[in-house]
């Protein structure tokens, strides 16, 4: 259905081809929003492994409340991005960035010193599922109590609420004792998406969440992905075309660690600014 919306463009346009610079910035193709629509700002980041640069000027602005969708081919910079906005990338060792990250208009690099902090407001969740080898209530309740929450009937209401949250309360409020090991693989996304959402973070960034998942439990997560957005900001990496034309508000195209081009998904897959952006949405490489 996308391609076939996609062939619609007329042949006549003129597209440069794009030749990805350091300095090239992306086209903001997004209406202008007011800075209390602004959930986290991003300007000019360039980051490096070693010598090696990974992101050129990157700036983009995550609108609250949306879901913002990175897309690209493998090694584009998507998931090195995604990790800057709450400094998952200061564990790597000989790594660099310039440039501002801002949650609420407080630069994160800056003003926020402990990183623990920054990922409370920022949670992660990871492409591949990682519960901790505890009870699946124990997974919930552990960042309440690193952040030193002992009221066990505020604990017990919390993993509750979340559980509901995630959608997997249903599945396991029978079993919460058993190990959270045992639980499938979309089981073990939901729980750890559950144990984001129990330390109350503002923003949710996800890297493939469904990558590795059945079809079946793939629609689950993009279930939660909408509804979720209700009370969250978010932002996610995926390599599922259909699924970021599905969950997303706004899609952001990097390659070779260039944003290219980022605006509304419907736009952005329907009639994209840059030939780059069109020839990656049908296909052409990637």
């Amino acid at each position: 259905m996308l391609d076939n919306n996609i062939d619609t463009m007329t042949d006549d346009k003129e597209r440069a081809t794009l030749i990805p610079q350091p300095t090239t910035p992306a086209r903001h193709t997004e209406k202008q929003t007011t800075p209390t629509q602004i959930k986290m700002s991003v300007r000019d980041v360039n980051f490096f492994y070693g010598e090696k640069p990974a992101l050129h000027q990157v700036s983009i602005d995550i609108v609250v409340n949306q879901v913002t969708a990175l897309i690209g081919p493998s090694g584009c910079g998507k998931s090195t991005f995604l990790r800057t906005l709450n400094r998952m990338n200061d564990t790597i060792p000989e790594t660099r960035m310039t440039g501002t990250v801002k949650l609420d208009g407080v630069d994160v690099y800056q003003s926020i010193k402990d990183e623990s902090t920054l990922r409370t407001q920022v949670g992660m969740i990871f492409q591949k599922s990682n519960p901790f080898p505890k009870s699946i209530f124990d997974n919930v309740a552990y960042g309440l109590r690193v952040n030193g929450i002992r009221d066990k009937y505020l604990i017990a209401q919390t993993v509750e609420r979340t559980l509901k949250k995630a959608y997997l309360w249903e599945e396991v409020k029978d079993i919460m004792d058993n190990s959270a090991l045992a639980l499938s693989g979309g089981q073990q996304q939901r729980l750890c998406i559950a144990r984001a959402l129990a330390v109350e973070p503002e923003v949710i960034l996800m890297d493939e969440p469904a990558s590795a998942l059945d079809p079946i439990s793939t629609a689950k997560i993009e279930d939660l992905i909408a509804e979720l957005k209700r009370n969250y900001t978010i932002v996610i990496v995926t390599h599922n075309m259909q699924q970021a034309a599905r969950v997303s508000d706004t899609t952001a195209f990097f390659y070779e660690g260039v944003l290219i081009e980022h605006g509304p998904t419907k736009q952005i897959f329907t009639k994209p600014d840059r030939k780059k952006t069109e020839d990656y949405i049908t296909g052409r490489f990637g």
